[in-house]
């Protein structure tokens, strides 16, 4: 089911997406003391003072936190950009945005402007806001079913690569020195460029170009380049038999999908899984490792090698998600991952609150850290993503990954711009919160989420009819019940397409 186009549109699609989302989560970590040290340099240059330290810590924390913002904004205006585009040519002109703000971000200290390097993060997060949404639809969209969960976790292998990468590429020996961390931001380019020359020569999503374009020929060429073989008049007819029980393919409106009774549940529980995602505490740990560490009583020198190790364990256990999930099932990894970061994350409270009693804690407190981000990449870490695309009919993919989109970033934003000051407030028990969080959301997904392995889009609705209290038949019915067609008009038009030309072929 591996074909060399699915393994190359999937390398290709995360490493200019999800990779460099990754990679500017970490970035920011190792050069932070330079970085610092700039916006106090140019603000004396300007005003003839130091910043205050309350300013400065403020301007750091937008730094981390507005691209989040940018993010927000990428989430909104996905759905129109994806459904006139299309989901591969979507990702391909979002290089615009990362090429746009690698310029600007690594100029920012030739040119004296700390303005240009927020200022490119903002744009940063609008590439990822769009990639998140855009990337795992169409991964979603080419891969046979059998496979769908292992190829939506390119999605989180990538994140934790890029993440990974941005440690590396931070070393001293490397970019992390007062004089060369501008190109951390400037290295952003080469994945871009990489996407954009590649991607356009693999085809568009099948899905998309038989229910939203209809055009059933090219269709047909996308399915035989994507599977590796030529008859694939099952696939053909699997999505058709789709789109009849939907009665109707035009887009829902985020207002249609939140009013439909049918789908309410896998809203519910969409909005759930995202918001745990960020709220979980895992990019606290990301954006701020050395400040962790460093409070954990590691040595400065040191602090950079050990933060490399959380890259390591992550790339791994999101690997191992990605071997396992087809044999496990989704709800066993995402409920499993949640559960165990609960226990890591008290046993790290404890560790930091009595660091200073015994000798041997703050490795206790490493081996936690390395614990909570295993536990996270497992299951929490990739599977929400593949979840999102998994609920949810063609035609309401794009308004469901605009609100997951927009829940998402919205608690990334939160959790940059607050744990400094949470962490300020509540000390070594700041990680309670976090703890908190991920098990509401276990005990929810416990006793809501369903096994989607192996499913068809339909069977997933139907293994949602009961909660929502709509049969099946009605499920069917209310996706658009002032527009939709009966099943011999959508046949007719069906019929009228094949005549028209755009295949020769009888689909039974």
């Amino acid at each position: 089911n591996w074909s060399g186009s699915l393994i190359i549109a999937s390398l290709t699609g995360a490493f200019g997406s999800s990779f460099l989302y990754g990679y500017n989560l970490s970035v920011v970590n190792a050069p932070a003391v330079y970085i610092k040290k700039f916006y106090n340099e140019t603000w004396e240059r300007r005003y003839g003072f130091s910043v205050d330290e309350s300013t400065l810590t403020l301007l750091w924390s937008v730094t981390v936190s507005i691209f989040a913002i940018g993010g927000l904004v990428g989430a909104i205006i996905v759905t129109p950009i994806v459904k006139f585009f299309g989901r591969k040519c979507t990702l391909v002109l979002n290089n615009v945005f990362a090429v746009t703000a690698a310029l600007l971000m690594s100029l920012s200290l030739v040119a004296g402007s700390f303005e240009m390097l927020i200022l490119g993060r903002i744009i940063m997060g609008v590439d990822a806001g769009i990639s998140l949404s855009a990337l795992p639809m169409y991964l979603s969209e080419i891969s046979p079913k059998e496979i769908r969960g292992s190829l939506g976790q390119f999605t989180a292998i990538f994140i934790c690569i890029g993440v990974f990468t941005g440690q590396v590429l931070g070393l001293p020996e490397i970019f992390g020195q007062e004089s060369r961390w501008p190109y951390l931001f400037g290295a952003i380019i080469v994945p871009s460029l990489i996407q954009a020359m590649v991607l356009p020569f693999l085809p568009e999503s099948p899905r998309y170009l038989l229910l939203e374009k209809h055009n059933t020929s090219k269709a047909e060429k996308a399915f035989q380049t994507f599977l590796g073989k030529d008859d694939v008049s099952h696939e053909v007819e699997e999505v058709l038999a789709e789109s009849r029980v939907q009665r109707n393919t035009k887009l829902v409106s985020i207002l249609q999908l939140l009013r439909t009774r049918a789908v309410r549940w896998q809203v519910f529980t969409v909005v759930v899984t995202m918001g745990c995602y960020q709220l979980c505490g895992l990019n606290a740990i990301w954006y701020y490792t050395n400040n962790i560490f460093s409070e954990a009583g590691i040595n400065r020198e040191t602090i950079p090698y050990v933060t490399l190790s959380t890259g390591a364990v992550e790339t791994v256990a999101a690997v191992f998600s990605g071997l396992v999930i087809e044999r496990l099932g989704r709800r066993p990894l995402l409920i499993g991952g949640f559960g165990l970061m609960v226990l890591f994350f008290a046993v790290l409270t404890v560790s930091l609150t009595l660091q200073n009693t015994v000798y041997w804690l703050p490795y206790l407190s490493i081996f936690c850290i390395l614990a909570i981000i295993a536990s996270f990449c497992i299951g929490p870490g990739g599977i929400p993503f593949v979840l999102t695309g998994e609920f949810f009919q063609q035609s309401q993919r794009p308004a469901a990954f605009m609100i997951a989109g927009t829940v998402n970033w919205l608690s990334n934003f939160a959790v940059g711009l607050l744990f400094p000051f949470i962490q300020s407030g509540l000390q070594t028990y700041c990680f309670l919160v976090f703890a908190a969080i991920c098990f509401a959301g276990a005990t929810y997904l416990f006793f809501v989420l369903p096994e989607t392995k192996n499913k068809t889009f339909n069977e997933i609705s139907q293994a949602f009819a009961k909660r929502n209290k709509v049969s099946l038949e009605m499920q069917e019915m209310n996706h658009y019940p002032e527009e939709r067609k009966s099943s011999a008009e959508q046949e007719s038009n069906f019929t009228s397409s094949v005549d028209n030309g755009e295949t020769k072929k009888e689909i039974v």
